[in-house]
Order: structure tokens, then sequence, then C-alpha cells
């Protein structure tokens, strides 16, 4: 029997399940030309942003209730408007300046930060999108033009960052989707890699020692700091960090870079008993935790060491304005003052405690936000700033 009816497809009708045949040829070629293991970094690149191909960049619907995860845009407008509080008091402060987001998503962030700013009377001069998949900024263009059409000539969508910028860059649960080196500790102490291998047509992990430039340097670091000793300890590290964070450090002249994702500070990120690190898939509104399935049809994430975000901040000229959970930066922001105003407070207060309910995301997200230029404490951290834990 034809059973082609039941295999994912794409919007544009494509068969999903042919482009992840042929995202899987193309990583076991790489593996083959790397000598038969691939750096598990190159593995979740490829699998996440090959071009034409990659869960981020292909077409299958990703946010949302038809798609793998749903994101706190998405889950109320409230966020959006919260954030939009943060960006005013900055752009206020330097007098007014433009917003950059990071990965835009299905473009509601940018329609509820436009418009909140916009009844704030605090709308940047432009608001600028960088968004590697084509499919996304095709539904962030429709998504603004039908939902804030006077607004849409203010959103500018770009290949890469800006040379110079005044204002804030948003980045709504973007570290989660970078790469990350795996690795694990052997019993005589020493620092495995792992690796991606084929095996009669499939992929599989293998370890073998550390070989991806500075890998090794980075976990030795952990251990004298007292994490990640013990034998068979297995976890992450995010290589990638601190080149992008000084990409954004180049940027950004003033302002504020404003990051929320899940994640922890490093003591609690590498503790013990979190053996097995914190790698994840998202597929269908499932969690599981095997990357080798499903490729370039579900999503692959790593939480955040925020230690680490906040130590290349500084090093690429950022002050640290904060840290802190998401629910007590959207109280900070005057969440509940949002919701008192508005005329649907009933049908938000749902969303309302899904932002701020601890068990759900009011404490396994957090909030970061580093800044040039700017002396005064922001309102988003005012309520409870836990940067003395990083």
């Amino acid at each position: 029997m034809d059973d082609t009816t039941d295999r994912p497809r794409r919007p544009d009708g494509t068969d999903a399940t042919a482009i992840s045949a042929r995202l899987a040829a193309q990583i076991q070629g790489e593996i083959t030309a790397a000598g038969g293991r691939l750096p598990f970094d190159r593995f979740m690149e490829m699998a996440l942003y090959a071009p034409g191909l990659g869960y981020y960049v292909a077409g299958a619907v990703k946010l949302g209730r038809g798609g793998d995860f749903v994101t706190a845009p998405e889950i109320s407008p409230l966020f959006g408007r919260c954030l939009a509080a943060q960006c005013a008091e900055v752009l206020e402060r330097l007098g007014g300046g433009d917003l950059l987001e990071l990965g835009a998503g299905t473009g509601t962030l940018a329609v509820e930060v436009l418009h909140a700013l916009e009844h704030r009377d605090a709308l940047p001069g432009r608001y600028l999108i960088l968004e590697p998949s084509p499919d996304l900024q095709e539904r962030q263009r429709m998504l603004i033009q039908e939902r804030i059409p006077h607004l849409a000539e203010r959103c500018v969508w770009l290949t890469r960052l800006p040379s110079h910028l005044r204002g804030v860059v948003l980045a709504n649960e973007v570290l989660d989707a970078m790469p990350v080196h795996r690795f694990s500790i052997r019993a005589d102490g020493g620092i495995d890699e792992v690796f991606v291998a084929e095996c009669a047509g499939d992929l599989r992990e293998v370890t073998a020692p550390a070989r991806s430039s500075g890998l090794a340097d980075a976990v030795a670091a952990l251990h004298a700091e007292g994490f990640a000793r013990a034998p068979g300890y297995g976890s992450e590290i995010n290589l990638r960090l601190p080149p992008w964070m000084k990409a954004l450090g180049d940027t950004l002249d003033a302002g504020l870079v404003l990051l929320v994702d899940y994640g922890y500070p490093r003591p609690a990120y590498y503790q013990p008993d979190r053996t097995m690190g914190t790698l994840m898939c998202h597929l269908r509104h499932r969690v599981h935790g095997d990357p080798y399935t499903h490729i370039g049809l579900q999503d692959i994430t790593a939480h955040v060491d925020f230690t680490a975000v906040a130590e290349a901040g500084v090093a690429a000229g950022f002050d640290l304005a904060g840290f802190t959970t998401q629910a007590s930066f959207l109280i900070g922001c005057g969440i509940d003052r949002i919701l008192s105003d508005a005329p649907d407070a009933f049908d938000l207060t749902p969303g309302a405690k899904q932002l701020l309910l601890p068990a759900i995301m009011g404490e396994r997200f957090k909030a970061m936000g580093l800044t040039k230029g700017i002396e005064e404490a922001l309102c988003g951290f005012a309520i409870r700033d836990l940067s003395g834990r990083l």
C-alpha cells in the first residue's frame, strides 16, 4: 500500500522524509571526509542549519500548536509587551535608536513589541530582524503586514549583523539553539570528545580523545573550578559563544543586549548529578534525547551556561546589567500593571500564569542584560538580581 499520504510534509508540499534522507546523506558524506568521525557541534550545525535542509532553514512548521514547541511570545502577548517596557526605557536613555531581533520565529514578538512601543509613543527608528530561514522570513513579513501594516516599513530583514547599532538587541531562545561540543570524562580523568560516526547506514555517537580546537582547555578550566571531574561525567560546552558575543560587541555601540532562555549558572549547569548533560530534542511537543533520529525534522537544543554568557559578554566589552528569572524580569517590567490595564485581562490570565509560574516557565527561563553606555539600573532586573550566583 502507498503510504506517502502519511508522510510529514512541509507547507510547500515537499516530502519532509525525503528532505531528511538528503540531509542524513550529506552528514554521512561529511563524516567520511572527516575520516569517519564528525565533531558533534558540526553535526548539530548541519542538522539545524544546513542550507535548504536543516531544521531551522527548511520549510517545516516549527512553532505553535502545529509545530514542535511553543515559545513565550506565542503563549501570551504579555511577554512582548513586557519586553517593550524594557526596550522603551533603554531607548529613552539613549535618546532613540533601533531594535534588532535575532531569530524572530513566527514574527509574533516583533508584532507585540512594536505595537506596545507605539502605544508608549516610543517606537524605534527601525526594527531589524536577523533571520537565517527564508521560510520564517516570509512568515514574519506576512504576519507583520497582517497585524501592523502601518508599521511594516520600519521592519528590515538582514543577512548579517549591522556594522553599528544604538538600541536594543533581543535574543529570545537563541542561545539554546547554538551548536555545542559534547565531552565526557574517562576513568583515568582524561577528556574525551563526543563524535558522530556512521554504522550500517545509521548515525551513532562515539567518544575519542578531544581534538576540536579549544575543547580540552575549556574542560580543563571547568576542572580547575571544581566542575565536571568525575569519571563518566558528560555534558556540553558552547565554544562558539565567545566569538558570537564579540560580534555583538563590535555591532552595538550603545544600548542593551537582552537574552532570554532556559539555563543555569555554571555551578548548577555542571552540578555533580547532572551526569548526562542537558541536550534534548523537540518533536511534535514531545521531548526526547536522541538527536540521531528525524534528522532535520526535530529541534536539538542544550541549556545555556549563563556564567559563560556573562564572561563572554564582559570580554566583548559589555557590562553585566543583571541576571534573573523570567518571572522576576517580567514583574520588574510591570506585567501586573500591563495585565490589569488590558481590556481582555481575563483571557490573558492563563498565559500570564504559564509565563510566571516556577514549574512552567517562570523559574526555568532566565533573563540576562548586557549593556554599553548605560549606567542606570534596568527595570527588568530591579526586583531580583541573581548576578551573584553566576
